[in-house]
């Protein structure tokens, strides 16, 4: 099924599987009203969004992906809070030339109810042909804040691979998260080694976690995925193709034994 929106939106495919990667801050476009009215410079706001997340995305047989930039909609926040009005609620940024009017909000949040709509849609068919699934919510997180000549942070408390799972019951859906964590981290990346894979370290997941598994206490698993950007040059979002298609490779492997762990998982 071709879940492609017609005013870019979102871009997606739709497939027969029970694992769906979604990608909510891949995007970089913003529409003209929102364009007008930032104060957030391109290279800002490329540096704060997920680079190499739809190319991991598009790996899966189902996946959906934004193409809207957060800073004109959020979709890992709340509708409350998923369009950033000061500068506390976006890294201490200004943010806009002037506020934001409601209507232009409005527009913005209608973009939050048709993307969460649509994965809802898909994520109830995986349900009634699977009984069960899991949502990789995959994201990229930066790790050299001091600027592209500073040295990168402590990898004690950043991981390579940081799986959130604040919002899951951890009881249920330990066989899913352990054997992510063990695939992930037998993995052998070129150039890189062994990806050092950990829970809960700098991330525990925010809303679309929270909201899979508020919809589908019992059947639905996210894992909030955030790979730190070694796979990238996280200053001009300019990927090393190598690393990320590695990277993709070792998620997209991952699935067919999130697939096997459900099978298995009690109703």
């Amino acid at each position: 099924m071709d879940v492609t929106e017609p005013l870019a939106l979102w871009s997606g495919q739709e497939a027969d599987g029970d694992v769906v990667a979604v990608a909510v801050h891949a995007g970089r476009a913003l529409r003209d009203e929102v364009a007008a009215e930032t104060l957030v410079p391109e290279p800002v706001r490329v540096r704060e969004e997920d680079v190499g997340t739809a190319e991991w995305a598009v790996r899966f047989p189902t996946w959906l992906v934004a193409n809207r930039s957060r800073f004109e909609v959020d979709l890992n926040r709340s509708r409350e809070t998923a369009v950033y009005r000061r500068p506390a609620d976006a890294w201490g940024l200004g943010l806009w030339r002037r506020p934001l009017t409601a209507e232009m909000i409005e527009r913005s949040l209608a973009g939050w109810d048709a993307f969460y709509a649509v994965l809802g849609g898909i994520l109830d068919r995986a349900l009634g042909a699977f009984g069960r699934f899991v949502v990789y919510d995959l994201h990229s997180y930066n790790h050299r804040r001091g600027g592209p000549g500073a040295a990168a942070a402590d990898p004690v408390g950043h991981p390579d691979v940081n799986v959130g799972t604040g919002s899951i019951d951890r009881t249920r859906w330990a066989p899913l998260v352990d054997r992510f964590i063990e695939y992930l981290g037998a993995v052998e990346i070129p150039r890189k080694g062994r990806l050092d894979v950990r829970e809960n370290v700098c991330f525990r997941g925010r809303h679309l976690a929270q909201w899979v598994h508020d919809r589908y206490p019992r059947t639905g698993c996210a894992l909030a995925v955030e790979v730190k950007k070694f796979f990238a040059d996280e200053h001009t979002g300019i990927l090393d193709t190598g690393l990320t298609g590695a990277v993709g490779d070792a998620l997209a492997g991952s699935a067919e034994a999130m697939s096997d762990e459900l099978r298995h998982l009690p109703v």
